[in-house]
């Protein structure tokens, strides 16, 4: 189960097919940022020990992702450059609270909801996008995505058990709701 508080509606697919290379351009830059988020954990919280194999393999996949995408901008002739990034993430990370454990939990629930989000666009894309090499690409990557949700999930439980994770978990939820729905000019995985 993703813990999202809202669904994707089908205009969003209608956009992203579109400005499909955008899209593109947007999900590389996303793995990159997911790789980095991933790391700066690892460097910040080296004394929670739980956390440390769980996030290396997933920055490793992230960047493993990154890599693939990028075969696909390459493949599809499309320049990786600099994009503006959604607001979503400013969004979400503006609800970050300043004392630990708080911080830590909540930087682990809004990773695990962005990778939900993620998940939950990839497969409007797997069963949706008329490319047929892009949606086995999302198809692909399905799994993953719900996995690194699951993973981020279950170190939210270990850090402060279950029943505090899931309560920030849904509070949360509500505000990543919003983000998603906020406008943006430019489309993106996660905007509008």
């Amino acid at each position: 189960m993703l813990h999202l508080a809202s669904s994707t509606d089908s205009e969003w697919l209608s956009r992203a097919e579109d400005h499909l290379d955008e899209v593109l351009l947007d999900h590389a830059h996303c793995e990159k940022k997911a790789a980095g988020a991933a790391m700066k954990l690892l460097f910040s919280y080296p004394y929670h020990r739980f956390l440390q194999e769980p996030i290396a393999d997933l920055a490793r996949e992230e960047l493993a992702h990154f890599k693939q995408i990028l075969s696909v901008l390459d493949e599809r002739g499309i320049e990786y450059t600099t994009i503006k990034p959604s607001p979503y993430g400013m969004a979400l990370h503006s609800h970050v609270r300043r004392n630990e454990p708080d911080r830590l939990l909540d930087l682990l629930t809004i990773s695990a909801l962005i990778e939900a989000r993620s998940c939950e666009r990839f497969q409007v894309l797997a069963e949706g996008v008329k490319d047929p090499d892009l949606a086995k690409l999302y198809a692909g990557l399905l799994a993953s995505e719900a996995r690194h949700h699951g993973v981020y999930s279950d170190l939210a439980n270990q850090l402060v058990g279950q029943e505090a994770a899931e309560a920030r978990r849904d509070a949360l939820a509500i505000v990543e709701a919003e983000a998603i729905l906020a406008p943006c000019e430019w489309v993106r995985l996660h905007a509008g």
